[in-house]
């Protein structure tokens, strides 16, 4: 008996040492699992489904607001681990606690297919792209930093649908030939399209361009592009469309750097740095860059005279935010821009000051909805002088030197409320007023001969409302309407010789006003969940600028008259389009046809034409009509390959002129016929990006009457960067890869785009 009581103890504590050992062996494999899931642009996605597993354990939980996850005694210590989020690739990685030990286990989602991405501007609501009817581009962070081109407007030429009133961009451009034409809207120098950011406007107040090198690089998280007119929700420069350039919103402190140096003398440096103190949050970015640049006349009709095109500029932002939770909050800032260029002549040369400062605040409440509020202002200073050039280009006269003086005050507010599962509704104001003028003095065989001074106020405003309704799962309707007044008024011009003793000349400008009515109709029909078709009419308007009133302007021997009788361009358009998804999202495809009619749009308008001199004037033309088809395509290969596509065909003609019906039948000028372009990129962690851009513009003419041709020309640019670690990368770039020197413009002497330009730098990110 007393063995078997023995055999009994032992075989208790055998068992109780062997469950406390398996309790000490769990107890070990116990570990806490901490992470975040982050967007290719580094910010946080919260709701994002994670889950860990090695079979037969599984668990999940989605990331808070913030992006994080929390796991707590997890019984393995390796394993896979799957995250998912609406508008993202699903990304499975494996996973190792111990050599993970107490560092953060990080995930990135790439986007999923071009029907997936967000956009904020196509209804001025939060919405994907895949349920809008309006045509939208998205340039993501990715596709910026791979960029070969140097500027933003370089990086918006991968949008078939984007180009500038002069081919060559905002590296050595005159500022005054920056406005944008999207759809073959046609541009004589003022923007079509609308260019935003953090929802202020950043075309010039006075003369309708845009200063693309206003926003530092390393400030930009991304750009959304709408075509078609949108003026029934953001008035009478979005025209042909709206650009959206949207600036970082780092949660904490954090810092972007970047610089680099190219050839023609190019260096450049830009700064974003962010500081967090509870709900406080300061943000600074500043840019400074220079380029020697380079000669745009070409041998054998380069003069002694001819000099490099060349531009530098500094810019500075500084924004001070109050957070209130995930709720509200409340910003004020300010910013500084200093640009000067020489533009190709010892005597050509322009400069711009400019000043902003703005205050916002943003505010959600669940029951009330969504409310927004900007005013911003500030004055600008714009001086160029203008020559006459020899026939020969070797010499040239002094002819005009202009300042532009101008101040703007805006301000906008908008509601939006979510009702129901089917219904958003939206409603806003918005108003603009500007005050310039041009003061110039002429010159008559190099001295002053002339003081003209000439200017006025306008004052725009508006308001809109917008209902979005879904009808079932398949169907959206969206209408809205805008109604705007438009008023000039404290018009004048002043003319005074200074070389005679001759009479005072005052021409003072009957004040004026025209009002707009802007709708718009759209549905979406979505026939199957990757098969979307989608359809919009709509109306739009633009009014003149104080430019095209009052401003004469010379580039080379082209002079340029004001016309103080302008009225507001009309646009009436339509279109239909199809979007396709295939394998996953792998593969995107979509096709839009669009029609624009526009009534009295401006355009300059050749008056006479000798060897040394095109006369031009600003003139409303009846009616022009564009035509085209736009075809896009998105495609990721692999995880690490992926390609984007598109092609514009535009037909812009002149339908109606009634004061010179020989214009009747010729093409929009500076709008070519074919648009293609073509992106690669090739991404492996950790290791090298590669990108590659081509684009193809088709020939156009440079002048109403169709004499001066520019020819057609294809570009090449290319990125190859890589990472360092611990937030560094090294990268080099080209722009121009096979050294085309296309046409620019023929003024009427020819003038040809920058030869190769090549950069290396180096970028450093801290979050």
């Amino acid at each position: 008996m007393s063995t078997v009581v023995t055999n009994f103890k032992r075989t208790v504590i055998l068992l109780s040492v062997l469950i406390a050992a398996n309790g000490m062996s769990q107890q070990k494999l116990s570990f806490q699992i901490d992470g975040i899931v982050r967007d290719p642009m580094g910010a946080p996605v919260a709701g994002a489904e994670v889950t860990l597993s090695n079979p037969p354990f599984r668990t999940s939980q989605t990331t808070n607001h913030d992006g994080r996850f929390h796991f707590e005694s997890v019984p393995i210590d390796s394993g896979e681990i799957t995250v998912k989020s609406a508008g993202f690739t699903p990304v499975e990685q494996t996973w190792n606690a111990r050599a993970q030990n107490s560092r953060l286990l990080e995930v990135t989602l790439a986007p999923r297919g071009f029907t997936e991405r967000l956009t904020v501007t196509a209804t001025r609501t939060e919405q994907r792209a895949s349920d809008t009817a309006a045509s939208v581009a998205v340039l993501s962070d990715d596709d910026l930093r791979s960029s070969g081109g140097i500027t933003l407007d370089d990086a918006l030429g991968q949008v078939p649908c984007f180009m500038l009133y002069r081919r060559n961009g905002s590296l050595t451009a005159n500022p005054t030939s920056l406005g944008v034409s999207l759809r073959g809207v046609g541009t004589s120098g003022a923007s079509r399209a609308l260019v935003i950011s953090d929802g202020i406007p950043l075309g010039d107040s006075f003369g309708g361009w845009v200063y693309w090198d206003r926003i530092p690089p390393t400030s930009v998280e991304s750009v959304e592009v709408v075509e078609g007119g949108v003026s029934d929700l953001y008035g009478g420069d979005a025209l042909g469309g709206v650009i959206n350039i949207i600036p970082r919103r780092p949660l904490n402190s954090s810092l972007t750097f970047q610089t680099f140096y190219g050839n023609e003398e190019t260096p450049e440096a830009s700064l974003t740095a962010s500081l967090r103190e509870g709900e406080w949050m300061a943000l600074a970015s500043i840019e400074g860059f220079y380029t020697n640049g380079y000669v745009d006349v070409l041998p054998p009709l380069e003069g002694t005279i001819d000099t490099p095109v060349a531009s530098e500029h500094g810019t500075a932002q500084l924004k001070l935010e109050r957070l209130f939770g995930n709720q509200a909050r409340v910003f004020a800032s300010g910013s500084i821009f200093e640009d000067s260029r020489k533009n190709g002549t010892p005597l050509q040369n322009n400069d711009t000051h400019l000043r902003q400062i703005a205050v916002g605040a943003n505010w959600q409440s669940p029951a009330a909805g969504t409310f927004t509020f900007r005013t911003y202002g500030g004055p600008e200073n714009y001086d160029q002088s203008f020559s006459s050039i020899a026939t020969n280009q070797d010499s040239e006269t002094l002819t005009d030197i202009q300042r532009v003086p101008s101040i703007q005050a805006g301000l906008g507010a908008q509601w939006t409320r979510t009702t129901g599962d089917y219904q958003t509704l939206a409603a806003g104001f918005d108003g603009q007023e500007v005050r310039g003028a041009s003061d110039e003095l002429m010159y008559s065989g190099g001295s002053v001969s002339t003081a003209v001074g000439a200017g006025g106020r306008q004052r725009i405003w508006g308001i809109y409302g917008e209902d979005i309704v879904r009808i079932g799962t398949r169907v959206l309707i969206t209408g809205g309407v805008r109604v705007d007044d438009w008023r000039n008024f404290d018009a004048l011009s002043v003319t005074k010789p200074l070389s005679t003793t001759g009479p005072l000349q005052v021409d003072d400008y009957v004040p004026r006003s025209e009002q707009a009515l802007s709708p718009r109709l759209s549905a979406l029909f979505r026939a199957r969940n990757n098969f979307v078709l989608r359809a919009s009419i709509y109306r739009a308007f633009r009014p003149p600028t104080l430019n095209e009133l009052y401003r004469n302007f010379r580039q080379g021997n082209t002079l340029t008259l004001a016309n103080s009788g302008l009225t507001a361009e009309q646009l009436s358009g339509a279109e239909v389009g199809a979007s396709y998804s295939a394998w996953e999202d792998r593969l995107s495809l979509r096709g839009t046809f669009f029609w624009s009619d526009v009534s009295d749009p401006i355009a300059n308008v050749t008056l006479s034409t000798t060897p040394s001199l095109i006369t031009q004037q600003r003139q409303n033309l009846g009616e022009t009509r564009s035509r085209g088809v736009e075809l896009e395509a998105e495609g990721r290969v692999t995880n690490d390959l992926t390609f984007t596509g598109g092609l514009q065909y535009v037909a812009a003609t002149v339908t109606s002129f009634p004061a010179d019906s020989q214009l009747v039948g010729l093409l929009v000028p500076e709008v070519p016929r074919h648009d293609v372009t073509f992106q690669a990129r090739y991404t492996r962690q950790h290791r090298i990006t590669a990108s590659m851009e081509a684009r193809y513009v088709g020939s156009t003419f440079d002048n109403s009457p169709n004499t001066l041709l520019l020819n057609h020309y294809f570009m090449l640019d290319a990125q190859a960067s890589r990472p360092l670690g611990h937030g560094m990368e090294i990268f080099v770039a080209g722009e121009d890869l096979l050294d085309e020197r296309y046409d620019v413009a023929r003024t009427p002497f020819l003038t040809n785009g920058p030869p190769i330009l090549y950069r290396a730098g180096f970028r450093l990110t801290l979050r």
